[in-house]
């Protein structure tokens, strides 16, 4: 009898190729390790999308701040420095503490714009930027106080909620690239101008084609084909401006408070814990966002870790320069046309924004893409992120009358300031910088409805559909 059972027991023993093989093809599309031909494209394309939206926070407080061109390079080192840094511990990260490990990037918000600028101007000249740095730090603070709340909140955001607010995410970002699209400079003279709309729609038209007709890595790639191809059309009219390569220093690591120290004034940290509360709030519908189109479940500790890393990155960042940090919504868009959901991807494009921080001259180079390419590829980007929130919202039950009032009201919320951006003028400053935000608005209100019509006095314990498991 002892010879029989040595064959069952030979036959695990060659299984192992198998299992093995099967472990390969279960990996997650977010745990995925591209090869570097399909990885160093893909990464090249969130730098793409994101590269001016990193650079406007440093410009516009720069220019008001009074800073020189060498001063704002520096300014402009330090937000790569830090957007590269804190995009690098979001996507790996340490397990169970920092990082949401999401394809998630992480840079300076420009929702942050408008009330440090106002701090600016309230302080004397040289005074303004140490104001603004000691209030963001107190901002980084708070995030890492109260971001676990927000992550045990995750159970009011539903389907139904987050549909609309990655909806809004997209809607209410719209006009950027429509400026971009027209210029990128309203106070141009030729803001607008059919050359500059001729080049965004040339752009927008090669990567339709090249969705329409590519194949494969080709077709995930068209975003950067149309980048590539519309600077170079633009090269031959004089629209690409090479400028930049010859002012911009060879290397320019940011020193440790070269603005001078941090002050703590009460008024600024209040309004920028504000701030940090509407950034926050986009900063978890990011990763929501992601968790869907990733097909990966997002919990209340992957939102925790992932706040976690914006206020650590928030608290940071002045020492060397920083603005309050949060999440990109572009390059979420990225994600939701390409396809490409490795967080590999994401983490390299990190890396690469702290090469261009380190080595400005290198930053330069991709700043050579003219605003109206930016323009055209933008569209796709954050018209795709409607559609993600559009997908989500068909799943959250839209034949029950009362869905559809939430989603209605939530919807016009978020889209009052994008319609009529004075409607709020007359509110108290917090109360503009909270729902002057479309999103965080959109947001606002669609939690509160959710609570309204599903769980207030609710007997049944009857609630709008759960995010889904992956």
């Amino acid at each position: 009898m002892a010879q029989p059972a040595t064959g069952p027991a030979e036959a695990p023993c060659s299984t192992p190729p198998v299992h093995d093989q099967d472990a390969v093809t279960s990996v997650h599309p977010v745990d995925e390790k591209l090869h570097p031909s399909r990885l160093v494209p893909a990464a090249l394309q969130h730098i793409a999308a994101m590269y001016a939206g990193v650079v406007t926070p440093p410009l516009i407080i720069g220019q008001a701040c009074g800073l020189d061109l060498a001063a704002r390079t520096r300014l402009i080192a330090a937000s790569l420095l830090i957007a590269g840094v804190a995009t690098i511990l979001q996507t790996l990260g340490v397990k169970g503490f920092i990082g949401n490990r999401l394809p998630f990037v992480n840079a300076a918000s420009s929702a942050g714009i408008a009330p440090i600028l106002a701090i600016a101007e309230t302080n004397d000249p040289g005074r303004g930027l140490p104001a603004i740095y000691g209030a963001v730090m107190v901002a980084g603070v708070f995030c890492l106080a109260i971001g676990p709340f927000f992550g045990r909140l995750l159970r009011f955001f539903p389907p139904l909620v987050t549909g609309v607010v990655i909806t809004l995410i997209g809607v209410t970002l719209m006009p950027v690239p429509v400026g971009w699209a027209q210029g990128g400079d309203e106070t141009a003279a030729d803001f607008g101008a059919m050359h500059h709309l001729a080049l965004a729609g040339f752009t927008l038209a090669v990567i339709l084609l090249i969705q329409r007709f590519g194949r494969g890595f080709v077709k995930q790639v068209a975003l950067l084909f149309g980048l590539l191809l519309g600077t170079l059309a633009a090269i031959p009219f004089g629209m690409a401006d090479f400028s930049g390569l010859k002012s911009a220093p060879v290397a320019a690591l940011p020193a440790p408070f070269a603005f001078g120290a941090p002050e703590f004034q009460p008024a600024a940290i209040l309004s920028l814990c504000i701030v940090m509360l509407v950034l926050m709030t986009e900063s978890s519908a990011g990763m929501l966002a992601l968790g869907e189109i990733c097909d990966r479940r997002t919990d209340a500790r992957t939102i925790t870790r992932g706040l976690r890393t914006d206020g650590i990155a928030t608290l940071l960042g002045p020492v060397f320069g920083g603005f309050p940090t949060s999440a990109f919504a572009q390059n979420v868009g990225v994600v939701s046309l390409t396809r490409v959901r490795s967080r590999y991807v994401v983490a390299v494009a990190g890396a690469t924004l702290i090469v261009l921080g380190a080595f400005p001259v290198l930053g330069a180079v991709v700043s050579l893409v003219p605003m109206p390419v930016l323009g055209g590829a933008g569209i796709v980007l954050f018209g795709s992120i409607a559609v993600s929130g559009i997908r989500t919202l068909s799943e959250a039950g839209l034949d029950d009358s009362s869905n559809i009032i939430l989603v209605a009201v939530a919807l016009g919320a978020g889209i009052i300031p994008l319609a009529a951006p004075t409607f709020y003028a007359d509110f108290p400053a917090w109360a503009q910088t909270v729902l002057g935000s479309g999103i965080s608005a959109g947001a606002l209100v669609a939690v509160s409805l959710n609570l309204f019509f599903h769980h207030l006095g609710t007997r049944s314990g009857r609630t709008a559909p759960a995010l889904k498991s992956s």
